[in-house]
């Protein structure tokens, strides 16, 4: 009988085929602002979590707990809405 001898063993991943890039948008395409009187409140930064807070959840096996970048960490929940509103609570309180 007749054997193919072995097929050589794959050093390198498969490759895989990528989306092309968006084309730019050059910045002509963009609609012109007319100059004008600009209100106060246009003016004023969003209203957001105070400086040093940006909490967010994070999940630990079948539990989610809520941290902020302060060094807060809220209770371990099963519920991920929970943790959430965990968190909002702690952004919004001062």
């Amino acid at each position: 009988m007749h054997e193919d001898p072995p097929a050589t063993a794959r050093t390198t991943a498969p490759r895989t085929r990528t989306a092309p890039a968006p084309p730019a948008v050059p910045f002509a395409v963009l609609a012109p602002v007319a100059p004008g009187p600009v209100s106060p409140s246009a003016s004023a930064p969003p209203p957001g979590p105070p400086p040093g807070h940006s909490a967010t959840t994070i999940e630990r096996g079948s539990f989610c707990l809520a941290r902020c970048t302060c060094g807060w960490s809220g209770p371990a929940r099963r519920s991920r809405d929970l943790a959430r509103t965990d968190a909002a609570k702690h952004v919004s309180t001062p």
